[in-house]
C-alpha cells in the first residue's frame, strides 16, 4: 500500500469517490481513497437512486443540477452504465400555500435556465395516470428527475478517479487520523500508516466515528428510512413510456416505477433515529428489520393518492439508516479549527447532490475556493452549539418536515430556545417572538397586545405586519432600542494588526476613534464578508459582521494569519444595544456626562464611555439609515445597560424593536444585507461595495480580480424598486423581467412601513439601470410592475444619519 499521498479520502460511498474523481479532474492525481469494507457499503448500496433539481437555495439547487447532468458524461469517459432513467418528475400541491411554494420555485428557477413548469391537475392526470388528483390544485414538472443504479453510478465514478491517476484501496479499516505540527496527518489503518497532505472525512455512516479520531463532534445523524417495492402492475408495464416520479408531500411519499411495479418511500412522522451511540463499525451491507407499524399511516394516504397500489403485493422491503445534518444539507469544506482536514458528510441526497459536492471540495482544495457560494452547506454554517443533543433533535424534526411547506418567515421550534442572550427574558416578557439565528435566540418582533406569541409561516404578510408598522413608526418619529448580541465581534490586536487589516480587508482601515466600512474579498474579488472596522487605539481594532458567519471568517482569519497579530473572536462576550431615530442623541446625552453633540461625536466615530456603571464603546453608526449609535459593553453588564438606556429613553417613547423592523428599515436607504446582496456569489462592482474599497493603499486580497471589474464592467449590478405589490413582498431570487425577457433577479425585498410600499432589490444590465426603469416582478407567478428608484426613501441627503 502507498506511504504517502496528497490527499487521503475516507470512505467509499457514491460521495467520497465523486471527491476522488474531482480532484483528478481538477489536476491532482497523487489521491487516495480507504474503505474499510467495500464501494458502496453504508448507506449507498440501498439508496432508491433518484435524482431531482428542486432545492429551496438556488445555488444547491444549481449544484444538483450539475450532479445531474454529469452522468452522461461519466458513462462517456469510463464506457460504464450508470442505469439512469430520465423520466422527469411532479411535485404535488394540495393546499394553497403548497402551491405558493412550487411558484416561487418555478420563478426561481426561470433565471437559472431550469425548464421547469407548473402543471394543472388534469396536465398532472395526464403526465402521472396512476396520481388521484382529487384535491390537488396543481404540481411543478422537472423533465431532469430521475433515478439511477446506485451501485453503477459509484463504479463509474471510481473507475473515472482510476483513470485520473486516483488509488482506491478497499478492506482497510482506518483507525486514527493524527495530525502533524506542518499541518499534515497520519492516517493509521490496519495495513500500516499513510502520511497524507489533506485528509477528506467522506465517512457517511461513520462520519461521526471518524470525525472523533480527529477530536470532532461533526453535527450528523443517521435515521431510519424505508421504502417498499412492489410487484407487477398492468398500469405501470403496459404503458409505452416509464412512468415519471411524484413526490407528494402531504402524503410525505415519494414513488417511482422500478421494473414493471412501483417503487414509493416514506417521510413518516413516526420517525426513528438509529444508531444515536454510534454506529457499528460491523455494520455494511445490511438492512434493517422490516418496520410497517411506523409507515402504517403513510401506507393508507398513499392507497389513496395512489390506488394502484392497493392492488399491488409488496415484493421487497428496503430499510436503512441514513445520515442528517439538522437543517438537512451537507457538510462540506474545511473543518475550522483543523488544518487540511476537509469535510464531505451528511449527503442525504447522494445521487442529486454527490456530484456537486465532490466539484465544489474540489474546487476548494485545489483552487483555494469554490466557484459559487455554498454557504447552505458550508460545514462551518454550525458551531460548538450543534452539539449531540441538539443534532439528534433537530435531525428528527428536519426527517419529519423533509416534504413540508417551507416559509421563508418560518422558525422551526426543535431544540429551542437553546443559546439566549443576557436580555432574552427581559424580551420575552415584553412579548418578543424569537428567531434563531447561528444556535442564538433574536428577536423578530415584539407581539401587540392581544396578539399571538407566534408568526404564522406565509408567503405573504404575516401578522407580524401591524407589530412590524409599529416598530418603524417608534424609530422613524422618535426612538427604538434594538440588541447587539446578533453580530459577529473580534478583537483585533498586535503590533502588525493596521498591516494584516489592511491586507484581509479592501476598504480604508480607519484612524484612532473611528470606523469604517469594508468589503473582504478573496482571490477572485467576490466578498468574503461586509464588515465595520472601528480603532479604538492603534494596538486595538474591532470587527463587527453578520453573526451567523462567525466560524466562516474564523477560518479565513487563521488562514491568513501572520505573526504579531491575534485576533479573538468575542462575539459571545461582547454586547450591547442599537438606539436609533430622532431622539436618539437625546437619549444618549441623559445617561453619560461625555459630550456627545454632534460637534464633539461625529458620524462615524468611535467613543469609550461609561454609561451608568457600564464602561461602553459607542460608535455613532446605525443599520436603520436614521441617527443611530451602536453601543457595546461586556456580556453580563448588557442587563444594567438596557435598564439605564430604558430608564432615560421613557420619556421620548423609546420602543424596543426586533430585525423585522431592522429589514424594513435598512430598505429605506437601500442598504444591503449579508447572503443577500452580499454574498461569496457576487462582487463590489455588481454591489455598490467598490465605493468601499481603497484603491490607495498598497495590496489586498482580491485587487486584482477587483481591480479588472474596473475595465470590464460587470453583466449585472445592483438597482432598487418599488414594487406595485399585492400582499405578498419579495423574498428573493424572484425573476426580473423585461421586454418579455429575464434579465436578472431579485435579492431581497420587503415592506418599507415607513414609505408604506412595496421595495425590491436585485440585479439588472448595468446599461438599463436607471432611475425610472420599468419592469416586471415575478412574485409567487403573479407579474407586478416594478419601477427603478435610486433616491432613498428616507433621508436622500443623509442629514440625519451625519447631522
Amino acid at each position: 500500500m502507498e506511504k504517502t499521498t496528497r490527499v487521503c479520502v475516507i470512505g467509499g460511498g457514491v460521495v467520497g469517490v465523486s471527491v476522488l474523481y474531482h480532484l483528478t479532474k481538477l489536476g491532482w492525481s497523487d489521491v487516495m481513497l480507504l474503505e474499510r469494507s467495500e464501494l458502496t457499503s453504508g448507506s449507498t448500496w440501498h439508496a432508491a437512486g433518484g435524482f431531482h433539481t428542486l432545492n429551496g437555495d438556488t445555488n444547491m439547487a444549481a449544484l444538483q443540477g450539475y450532479t445531474i447532468r454529469l452522468y452522461r458524461e461519466l458513462e462517456e469517459l469510463t464506457g460504464m452504465s450508470c442505469g439512469l432513467h430520465h423520466v422527469g418528475g411532479v411535485t404535488l400541491a394540495d393546499t394553497p400555500e403548497r402551491f405558493d411554494m412550487l411558484k416561487a420555485e418555478r420563478a426561481k428557477h426561470r433565471f437559472m435556465g431550469l425548464e421547469t413548469e407548473i402543471l394543472n391537475p388534469e396536465e398532472i392526470a395526464r403526465v402521472a395516470p396512476v396520481t388521484n388528483i382529487d384535491g390537488i390544485l396543481g404540481g411543478l414538472y422537472d423533465p431532469l428527475d430521475g433515478h439511477l443504479d446506485p451501485s453503477g453510478t459509484t463504479h463509474a465514478y471510481a473507475k473515472a478517479a482510476r483513470m485520473g491517476g486516483a488509488t482506491i484501496q478497499t478492506h482497510t479499516k482506518v483507525l486514527e487520523t493524527n495530525p502533524r505540527p506542518d499541518g499534515t496527518w497520519d492516517v493509521v489503518t490496519d495495513k500500516g500508516t499513510i502520511h497524507a497532505e489533506h485528509v477528506v472525512n467522506a465517512a457517511g455512516l461513520w462520519a461521526r466515528e471518524v470525525g472523533a479520531m480527529a477530536g470532532l463532534a461533526l453535527p450528523l445523524h443517521p435515521m431510519e428510512h424505508q421504502y417498499l417495492v412492489t410487484d407487477e402492475i398492468p398500469e405501470i408495464y403496459e404503458r409505452d413510456a416509464e412512468h415519471p416520479h411524484v413526490m407528494d408531500p402531504a402524503g410525505e411519499s415519494y414513488l417511482r416505477q422500478e421494473g414493471r411495479g412501483l417503487c414509493i418511500g416514506f417521510y413518516e412522522q413516526t420517525c426513528r433515529p438509529w444508531a444515536v451511540d454510534g454506529t457499528p463499525w460491523d455494520f455494511g451491507h445490511e438492512l434493517l428489520a422490516d418496520d410497517f407499524d411506523k409507515i402504517e399511516d403513510s401506507i393508507a394516504f398513499a392507497y389513496n393518492r395512489f390506488p394502484v397500489l392497493e392492488r399491488a403485493g409488496v415484493k421487497s422491503v428496503i430499510h436503512g439508516p441514513f445520515t442528517f445534518a439538522p437543517d438537512g444539507n451537507p457538510l462540506v469544506g474545511p473543518v475550522p479549527g483543523l488544518r487540511n482536514y476537509w469535510s464531505a458528510c451528511g449527503v442525504m441526497a447522494g445521487f442529486s447532490q454527490g456530484g456537486g459536492v465532490g466539484l465544489t471540495l474540489a474546487q476548494w482544495m485545489v483552487e483555494g475556493q469554490a466557484e459559487r457560494d455554498v454557504t447552505a452547506m458550508d460545514v462551518a454554517r454550525f458551531g460548538t452549539w450543534a452539539t449531540p443533543g441538539y443534532t439528534l433533535t433537530k435531525v428528527i424534526e428536519n426527517y419529519q418536515t423533509r416534504f413540508s411547506v417551507s416559509y421563508p418567515n418560518e422558525e422551526l421550534p426543535a431544540a429551542r430556545p437553546w443559546v439566549t442572550s443576557p436580555m432574552h427574558d427581559i424580551w420575552a416578557a415584553q412579548g418578543a417572538v424569537f428567531g434563531q439565528q447561528y444556535g442564538l435566540e433574536v428577536v423578530n418582533y415584539f407581539a401587540l397586545p392581544g396578539e399571538p406569541r407566534y408568526e404564522t409561516p406565509s408567503f405573504r404578510r404575516s401578522n407580524a405586519f401591524e407589530a412590524t408598522a409599529a416598530e418603524v413608526a417608534a424609530v422613524r418619529g422618535a426612538v427604538g432600542i434594538n440588541e447587539l448580541q446578533n453580530f459577529g465581534k473580534y478583537r483585533v490586536t498586535g503590533p502588525n494588526a493596521r498591516a494584516w487589516l489592511d491586507h484581509v480587508m479592501a476598504g480604508r482601515i480607519p484612524k484612532p476613534g473611528r470606523l469604517s466600512l469594508t468589503p473582504m474579498l478573496n482571490a477572485a474579488g467576490r466578498i468574503e464578508g461586509d464588515f465595520t472596522v472601528s480603532c479604538t487605539s492603534e494596538a486595538e481594532f474591532i470587527l463587527t459582521a453578520s453573526y451567523g458567519a462567525q466560524a466562516v471568517h474564523t477560518r479565513w482569519f487563521e488562514r491568513h494569519s501572520r505573526d504579531g497579530v491575534q485576533v479573538e473572536n468575542i462575539s459571545n462576550t461582547r454586547t450591547g444595544f442599537t438606539i436609533a431615530g430622532p431622539r436618539a442623541r437625546d437619549v444618549l446625552a441623559k445617561v453619560t456626562r461625555a459630550d456627545v453633540s454632534h460637534a464633539a461625536f461625529k458620524f462615524l466615530d468611535v467613543r469609550q464611555i461609561l454609561i451608568g456603571m457600564a464602561q461602553c464603546v459607542v460608535q455613532r453608526v446605525s443599520y436603520t439609515g436614521d441617527l443611530g449609535y451602536e453601543i457595546y459593553c461586556d456580556a453580563h453588564e448588557a442587563r444594567h445597560l438596557y435598564q439605564v438606556l430604558s430608564a432615560a429613553g421613557e420619556e421620548y417613547g423609546m420602543r424596543p424593536f426586533g430585525m423585522r423592523a431592522m429589514m424594513s428599515l435598512r430598505l429605506d436607504r437601500f442598504f444591503g444585507a449579508w447572503l443577500s446582496e452580499f454574498s461569496p456569489d457576487y462582487t463590489c462592482a455588481q454591489t455598490g461595495l467598490e465605493r468601499f474599497i481603497q484603491w490607495s493603499k498598497g495590496d489586498f486580497i482580491g485587487r486584482a480580480a477587483a481591480e479588472a471589474e474596473r475595465t470590464q464592467p460587470p453583466e449585472r449590478v445592483l438597482a432598487a424598486f418599488i414594487v406595485e405589490a399585492l400582499d405578498a413582498d419579495v423574498q428573493g431570487y424572484e425573476p426580473i423581467w423585461l421586454d418579455g425577457e429575464v434579465v436578472g433577479f431579485c435579492t431581497s425585498g420587503g415592506y418599507s412601513h415607513h414609505a408604506q410600499v412595496s421595495v425590491a432589490q436585485g440585479f439588472v444590465p448595468p446599461d438599463r439601470a436607471t432611475e425610472g426603469l420599468e419592469v416586471e416582478i415575478e412574485i409567487l407567478g403573479e407579474m407586478r410592475p416594478a419601477r427603478l428608484v435610486t433616491t432613498p426613501l428616507v433621508d436622500p441627503d443623509r442629514l440625519k444619519m451625519t447631522s
